[in-house]
């Protein structure tokens, strides 16, 4: 199978149906995106989507968002997910390369993301690639409708 990691800088159909996919596959809870969000998303300055396509189909995304705070420039990968049906073919090591490559181009000092320990493989992909488990702890703040 012969994959490509890209950029999506314009929101498309196909870009929306292959994102409405796989959103599923990561998230039981996610609606699908309308044309509009994906089109913000993408138009979003701190926003770099990657997609990863093999014969033309969308079969994996990242999402990388960058910020500046008082510390320096940060990064954090989220939304990672190859499609099932690709999975085990290194395609979240080439997402998260790309990722990895864009972050330090635009001259982030860290990248971080989070992965659930259930997600066994994932985890070891990041440590592979060199990320290092944090002792910190995740809060999350629901907002209200």
């Amino acid at each position: 199978m012969n994959v490509v990691v890209e950029v999506a800088d314009v929101a498309t159909p196909d870009l929306l149906e292959g994102v409405n996919r796989l959103v599923p596959q990561l998230s039981s809870t996610a609606g699908a995106m309308t044309f509009q969000q994906l089109a913000d998303m993408i138009g979003s300055p701190c926003v770099t989507f990657f997609v990863a396509k093999s014969e033309g189909r969308i079969v994996g995304m990242l999402t990388l968002a960058t910020f500046a705070i008082p510390t320096g420039l940060r990064a954090w990968i989220e939304d990672v997910v190859v499609d099932n049906d690709s999975r085990g073919l290194r395609i979240g090591d080439a997402l998260t390369v790309a990722a990895l490559d864009v972050a330090r181009e635009l001259g982030a000092k860290t990248v971080d993301l989070t992965s659930r320990p259930s997600r066994a493989s994932a985890n070891a992909l990041y440590q592979r690639l060199g990320f290092e488990q944090r002792a910190t702890n995740v809060y999350r703040f629901l907002m209200e409708s």
